[in-house]
C-alpha cells in the first residue's frame, strides 16, 4: 500500500476537476515498475501543487480487470511481436462504485495510446452482444479487422490505484499496488512487493518521469494483460519481457500454480 503519509501534503482534485483537466484519452503512456518501499521517496519528490484524487475522503480504490482475447491469442500475439496495428479489449471494473465499462485500447500513432469506453452492464465476465458491438465498432473506426473473432475471458487483474494530477504539464500518475493476476483456471499470480507507476502525457515527460529517472527508474516494456499473461503461462513467446519477467515476476515453473 501507499504510505498515508506520503499524500497528506497534497490537495485533492475532485474527479470532475480531474477530468476536466486531464482526461488524457488519447496520450503518451511511460510505466515504471517499483519496488513498493521505493514509493515513500517518489511521492516526497513530487511538486507541492500535485493533486490527489480524493472520493468520499479515499484517495486509494480497488479495480478489477476482465480482458478478453481469442482463443489464439490474437491481441496478445500482436503486443509480443510489436506489430503496429494492435488492440486490448477488456471490461473494467471500479469496484468501490460497483460502475463497469467496455473499454478498447489501441496502439496509437507515435506510441500512443488511444481508449475508448462505454458502460458495461453485466457481470463482467462475458462480453455479451451490446460490449462485442461497440468493440467492433470502435476496431472499425481504427481500420483493424475483427470480423470474425471471437473474444473469450483470458485473464483478470486486480489492484489499488491513487490517480495523481500534476499541473505544470497537464497530465496523470496512477500508482497501482497490491496488484494480482489470474487466469479462469483459478492459477493466481500476487506481487505485493512491487507497484506500477505510470504517467500519462502528451508527447513530452512530465515532472514526475524526471523524478523518477533521478531516483534510478527507467521507462520499462510492461503491461498488466501481456507480462501478467506471460508471467502466468511461461510457455508464451516473451521475448521483449523476458528483462522485466525475471528482475520482478517470479516466473513459474510449466504446469505449476503460483501463489494459487
Amino acid at each position: 500500500m501507499i504510505p498515508a503519509d506520503g499524500l497528506d501534503r497534497f490537495r485533492p482534485i475532485t474527479l470532475d476537476e480531474l477530468t476536466a483537466r486531464a482526461s488524457l484519452l488519447t496520450r503518451l503512456d511511460r510505466k515504471y515498475l517499483l519496488p513498493a518501499a521505493g514509493l515513500t521517496a517518489f511521492l516526497h519528490g513530487l511538486p507541492g501543487d500535485v493533486r490527489v484524487l480524493r472520493i468520499d475522503r479515499r484517495h486509494a480504490f480497488s479495480y478489477r480487470s476482465v480482458y478478453f482475447d481469442t482463443p489464439e491469442l490474437d491481441c496478445y500475439l500482436a503486443a509480443a511481436r510489436r506489430r503496429r496495428r494492435r488492440f486490448k479489449l477488456r471490461i473494467r471494473g471500479y469496484l468501490d462504485s460497483g460502475e463497469h465499462f467496455t473499454e478498447v485500447k489501441i496502439r496509437g500513432l507515435r506510441g500512443t495510446t488511444v481508449k475508448r469506453r462505454t458502460p458495461y452492464t453485466g457481470d463482467g465476465s462475458h462480453l455479451g452482444a451490446e460490449a462485442r458491438a461497440y468493440a467492433g465498432a470502435v476496431l472499425a473506426e481504427a481500420a483493424i479487422p475483427a470480423d470474425g473473432l471471437r473474444f473469450v475471458p483470458v485473464l483478470t487483474t486486480r489492484y489499488r490505484r491513487t490517480t495523481l494530477f500534476v499541473p505544470s504539464t497537464g497530465s496523470r500518475v496512477t500508482v497501482d499496488t497490491e496488484l494480482s493476476w489470474a487466469l479462469p483456471d483459478g492459477t493466481v499470480l500476487h506481487l505485493p512487493e512491487r507497484a506500477i507507476v505510470e504517467t500519462k502525457s502528451g508527447r513530452s515527460a512530465s515532472e514526475a518521469d524526471r523524478l523518477l529517472r533521478s531516483l534510478g527508474h527507467r521507462p520499462a516494456p510492461v503491461s498488466k494483460y501481456a507480462t501478467g499473461l506471460a508471467a502466468l503461462r511461461p510457455g508464451l513467446p516473451a521475448h521483449r519481457w523476458l528483462p522485466v519477467l525475471r528482475r520482478h515476476f517470479p516466473v513459474p515453473a510449466p504446469g505449476t500454480h503460483p501463489h494459487r
